[in-house]
């Protein structure tokens, strides 16, 4: 369900903040779902802190009732005083349950809700795992994710005012029954005196969501530039391009608007319920003025005064929250929309209910009859009408200018895109009818963009097949036959040295130094199908002739895909694939391309001569 003003041109209405609490049955069971021991001593206490208002307030009017006996009556001995001293006893005890409660609540809340964030956080990274690529290269899904990301802190608040929302109720229902025993008029007073305060709260809720909601796009660029002003990933350009102005008047130009938009409601705010607290402020004391005439007429005793101006005052107290809490909570469940809309997204590549049994070994390879893809929001054609074979044990390389479909092509390949037209054949089945995660696994790929995390350097490597991540004798084989073995002996820590300058006694890598970690990656596992995307572009002459002696050893009897700008790694490909603008324009070995004199050759012999 969406809620929305900018977006979409619509307004909320009462019935869709009455609509929203539909949202609060999924989040309670989330929420039992966290830790169901603590949530129920939680209620637990809650209901008995429900009765405890009224319950004292009772005993007090007993004991006042009792005082004002002794006093008329004069001349008792200390026997006639023992109910009275039972009473203050009864009082202190509840006084002290109610303190020992209340405490113990705001513990138990505190404590769910650190699990609830952590637990929400959890699922929405799990969800993130199972959705499409594709998915994640569209701005509306980004919203989706960013406001899903924001309820994982701020709904801990809401289940506090959820579980004091009952108790709160409860607690009316106590305080009506004893008004409505003495003098049932009050409990109409009481409501036309709070009304007005909670329809101007209601109102204004609706217009600070939808200025949320609003804003969503807004506050993630906000976020960017706060990130691109102060980090050191961006740290060099910022300060050689003289950026940090322009950031700042950014950051001031975005913020500002924010700041100007919230001030707007929030004065408005103030200044209608202020004169509704006066509304109500009135309602209160007419009624006391009623009570304190009835027990000066002999209507009421003083300890009937005691406890009807306090029970009113109380009462009125918890209407106006309740009736208050109401906004706050449709508010939340109307931002708990976001939350599960985001857990609603359905990933569109996924595995068959019955796969086909993956083949180990490959036998016939992989065979593109008709492949074509665009991504979401284009109209251009990232790779068109695509007809090739990938035959077991054949080394292919991909060869074309930037944007001419090379990584999209190892995309299809892996099923982190299906293509729009067309299929990929594997072993003569579709590639959807194997399990994906059996799929990946058998594909070993290294991208031109890898991650640098910001861990140590063993787990650098072994993100390449995390399952080994204790296995510290395949980390250091990957690691030698990528030649990252000789960067991890002269690191003061060796595989267990922080790499990156985010965390403490962090080391930050050359780029040829972070790629030839990210080619260990690739030797993680026994891959049938290994993909390079541009695996050695940051490397020295000499560092990249002896990675490829070595990868031409893992590839020896393997499918693999590589993707370089630099002839001297393609021709050591069995054949060469150019693309250009998404299509096949040569398919050929290094010699037969070269004769032809068409656009490899043109590319060769381009590159060629800045070496002459």
């Amino acid at each position: 369900m969406r809620y929305r003003d900018q977006v979409g041109g619509e307004t909320l209405s009462f019935k869709q903040r009455v609509d929203a609490i539909r949202n609060l049955p999924p989040f309670l069971k989330m929420v039992w779902k966290t830790n169901p021991k603590l949530t129920l001593i939680n209620i637990f206490l809650r209901l008995i802190r429900s009765a405890l208002p009224v319950a004292l307030l009772y005993v007090g009017k007993l004991i006042i009732d009792e005082v004002a006996f002794l006093v008329m009556h004069p001349g008792h001995d200390m026997q006639n005083y023992n109910h009275l001293w039972q009473l203050v006893a009864i009082e202190f005890a509840l006084a002290f349950i109610s303190d020992g409660s209340a405490r113990l609540v705001s513990l138990l809340d505190g404590l769910i809700g650190d699990l609830f964030a952590n637990y929400s956080s959890i699922k929405i990274m799990e969800h993130a795992a199972t959705l499409d690529l594709e998915q994640f290269e569209d701005a509306n899904f980004y919203d989706k994710l960013e406001r899903a990301r924001q309820q994982t802190s701020g709904r801990t608040v809401l289940l506090s005012q959820m579980l004091g929302q009952v108790q709160d109720l409860i607690s009316i229902v106590f305080f009506t029954t004893g008004l409505a025993v003495l003098s049932p008029w009050l409990i109409a007073l009481l409501v036309v005196a709070v009304l007005p305060s909670f329809l101007s709260e209601s109102y204004f809720n609706r217009k600070k969501y939808e200025l949320y909601f609003g804003q969503t796009s807004d506050r993630r660029e906000l976020d960017y530039v706060r990130y691109l002003g102060a980090s050191d990933v961006t740290a060099k350009e910022v300060k050689v391009f003289y950026l940090a102005d322009f950031l700042i008047d950014r950051f001031k130009t975005i913020s500002n608007k924010f700041y100007e938009d919230s001030k707007q409601i929030a004065v408005r705010r103030s200044s209608w319920g202020t004169f509704f607290a006066l509304i109500g402020s009135a309602g209160y004391y007419t009624a006391y003025v009623i009570i304190i005439s009835q027990t000066i007429h002999g209507k009421l005793s003083l300890g009937d005064l005691t406890f009807m101006a306090g029970s009113f005052r109380q009462l009125r107290g918890l209407v106006e929250g309740v009736l208050t809490r109401f906004n706050v909570v449709s508010q939340g469940a109307m931002y708990l929309g976001d939350l599960f809309e985001y857990f609603n997204i359905k990933p569109t590549i996924i595995s068959p209910t019955t796969p086909r049994p993956f083949p180990v070994p490959i036998r016939e390879g992989f065979r593109f009859e008709n492949v074509s893809f665009k991504y979401v929001h284009s109209e251009k054609w990232a790779v068109k009408d695509l007809n090739f074979t990938l035959p077991v044990g054949e080394k292919l390389a991909l060869v074309g200018e930037n944007g001419a479909g090379k990584t999209t092509l190892v995309k299809l390949l892996t099923r982190l895109y299906d293509p729009t037209e067309g299929r990929i054949l594997l072993d003569g089945h579709d590639l959807r009818e194997y399990d994906l995660q059996t799929l990946r696994h058998n594909v070993g790929i290294i991208f031109q963009d890898f991650l640098r995390y910001q861990m140590n350097f063993a787990q650098n490597i072994a993100v390449g097949n995390i399952r080994e991540k204790e296995n510290r004798e395949l980390i250091k084989s990957a690691a030698t036959q990528s030649l990252a073995n000789l960067l991890a002996e002269r690191l003061p820590g060796g595989y267990d040295q922080m790499l990156g300058k985010r965390f403490h006694n962090g080391i930050d890598l050359s780029g040829g130094e972070w790629q030839k970690i990210a080619l260990a990656r690739a030797y993680m596992k026994e891959s049938q199908l290994l993909i390079l995307d541009e695996p050695t572009s940051a490397l020295d002459a000499k560092a990249e002739y002896e990675v490829f002696l070595r990868f031409a050893d893992l590839t020896k009897g393997k499918t693999s895909v590589l993707i370089s700008h630099r002839f001297s790694t393609v021709r050591m490909a069995d054949r060469i694939m150019v693309l250009d603008k998404g299509k096949i324009i040569e398919l050929g070995h290094h010699a037969e391309l070269l004769a032809r004199n068409g656009r490899y050759a043109e590319l060769f012999n381009l590159q060629a001569m800045g070496y002459r």
